[in-house]
């Protein structure tokens, strides 16, 4: 009886052991199949591109401005809405659709870059301009020469740093953080806000 009772403890424990680490595989199998599933759908985000959805009378005039400033593509834009309206979706169909389509379409988001940083990231720096500054380094806005540059969250700049690029958009042309040279680029700009500028 003594041996009986034995095995079966054994057998309950054993069984108990069984489903503890069939459990744990299960809950192991279960994590590794999200992550692979969540970087599935990233990649396919990333394969597929976002596009302008939808038939109604407000996205149909919506696609023919698009149309319109695409063939532009001299003329800046300025789009406001709330957040999560496609503003950068409208952003990146006119970059394709416009002659620009195979230059370089920069983002930046202005809300997202520290202001003491802000001026050499947009226009870049001078080799020994500032501390750590051990080789000159181009801009954001100079990489996308040809091209569009996005500036997302514009309402975040600060107000100093709002008349630089002020100055920027009138001549298109800038002076890197520490250097004497003006640098002319040939870009549109978009840019892109969810607060009333006015």
């Amino acid at each position: 009886l003594n041996q009986l009772s034995n095995r079966h403890l054994t057998d309950d424990f054993a069984h108990v052991a069984f489903q503890h680490i069939l459990g744990q595989r299960f809950d192991l199998l279960c994590i590794i199949l999200e992550q692979l599933l969540s970087r599935r759908s990233l990649e396919l985000m990333k394969l597929r591109p976002r596009k302008l959805l939808g038939e109604s009378s407000a996205i149909c005039r919506i696609r023919q401005e698009i149309r319109v400033l695409a063939e532009n593509d001299n003329v800046d834009i300025l789009i406001c809405g709330e957040t999560g309206t496609g503003k950068e979706v409208v952003v990146n169909t006119i970059h394709e659709q416009s002659s620009r389509h195979d230059k370089p379409l920069v983002k930046i988001n202005c809300g997202a870059i520290p202001e003491n940083l802000l001026e050499s990231e947009l226009f870049g720096h001078e080799k020994g301009s500032f501390t750590g500054a051990d080789k000159t380094k181009k801009g954001l806005i100079e990489l996308a020469n040809g091209g569009t540059v996005f500036l997302d969250e514009v309402g975040e700049l600060p107000l100093a740093m709002q008349a630089k690029l002020l100055t920027f958009l009138e001549d298109r042309s800038f002076k890197r953080v520490g250097g004497l040279q003006d640098i002319e680029v040939n870009i549109r700009v978009a840019a892109a806000t969810n607060r009333d500028l006015e």
